[in-house]
């Protein structure tokens, strides 16, 4: 596995894993909590030093979890984090990101995660109560004390970057991207790029559904995310597949799985992308990991860059309670 640079000089994995899904949002988990730890650290026996999570996963649980998989090798890896959720009673109710709560969530992942520092704290959501300069500025004074070693933010727009960056120097911003979860390429990516931030796609293979092994007939156990998202309804999945069969030709074509020419066309868009595919098998982190061998043509490339516009998406990415979150 090859490395790449996020913002900042970060060096990282050029492929991460996503946690999230041992704790949550993909319904039961098949193996037991010492089955996701062994998958974690065969993780980065396979070469991934780049790893996700959260406060809210669990909530707290995927924050412990990684913590007690990696403390054994806490100096080879890069641990990601993320504050914003205004957590009760086990479940988010809402934001909030005022600096004393960033302050207390720091210092309750230092302790999950078993480590005296956070590589990468992200804001997870844009909480619209408070200035991102106060955010931006509270981050920072936790990167001076050595508790967090970066700043980032998710789902954020360029303007509020551009803002978090006058304050703070942000590393990486992390949201949705792939081939068929277009929106960060016309005022996203553009300003990362000017800025020398790092770009990391979650849900690069659209939750499963550009790996070509979910379709209509596929079940969704409950507490699956899925469930909920417009694009995994039935009419919509059913329009979908004019997207996702031309992927399984190009693969079938190129001796690959769907999986990997989608997160190869992610590696292929900038040298700063760093794709985080959630799993709870190693056998998928060592398919997902293959991508990076995986050199699409130019033409290739072009053809995947306008087949959302030509074959359509159907469906939005979230509900209309968490597109609400999204900060455009």
């Amino acid at each position: 596995m090859h490395t790449r640079k996020l913002g900042q000089g970060l060096d990282v994995s050029a492929i991460g894993l996503g946690a999230m899904g041992m704790s949550q949002s993909y319904g039961p988990n098949p193996g037991s909590r010492d089955d996701m730890i062994a998958v974690l650290r065969s993780a980065a026996d396979e070469g991934v030093t780049f790893f996700d999570t959260a406060e809210v996963y669990g909530p707290y649980a995927n924050e412990e979890l990684v913590g007690e998989a990696l403390e054994p090798i806490r100096d080879q890896v890069v641990i990601a984090t993320k504050f914003g959720w205004d957590i009760r009673d086990g479940r988010s109710v809402g934001l909030d990101s005022r600096p004393e709560r960033i302050r207390r969530v720091a210092e309750a992942s230092l302790r999950r995660l078993r480590t005296d520092v956070i590589d990468l704290f992200y804001q997870h959501r844009v909480d619209p109560d408070v200035p991102i300069e106060d955010v931006a500025g509270t981050v920072g004074e936790l990167i001076t004390e050595g508790k967090v070693r970066h700043f980032g933010l998710s789902e954020a727009s360029a303007a509020t970057v551009r803002a978090a960056h006058a304050v703070h120097p942000v590393t990486a911003v992390q949201s949705e991207y792939s081939l068929w979860t277009r929106d960060p390429e016309d005022d996203v990516l553009p300003t990362l790029a000017g800025l020398g931030i790092g770009f990391v796609p979650f849900s690069p293979l659209g939750k499963g559904f550009l790996t070509g092994a979910v379709d209509t007939s596929t079940p969704f156990a409950d507490g699956d995310i899925r469930r909920r998202v417009p694009r995994f309804e039935a009419q919509h999945m059913a329009a979908n597949q004019k997207l996702v069969a031309p992927v399984r030709r190009l693969a079938e074509a190129r001796g690959a799985t769907p999986g990997q020419v989608a997160l190869a066309w992610l590696l292929a868009q900038q040298p700063w992308i760093v794709p985080i595919p959630g799993t709870r098998r190693t056998a998928r982190i060592r398919e997902n990991n293959a991508a990076t061998a995986l050199a699409l043509s130019a033409d290739e490339i072009a053809y995947l860059d306008g087949l959302a516009a030509r074959a359509g998406v159907s469906g939005d990415r979230y509900d209309a309670e968490h597109m609400a979150y999204v900060n455009r």
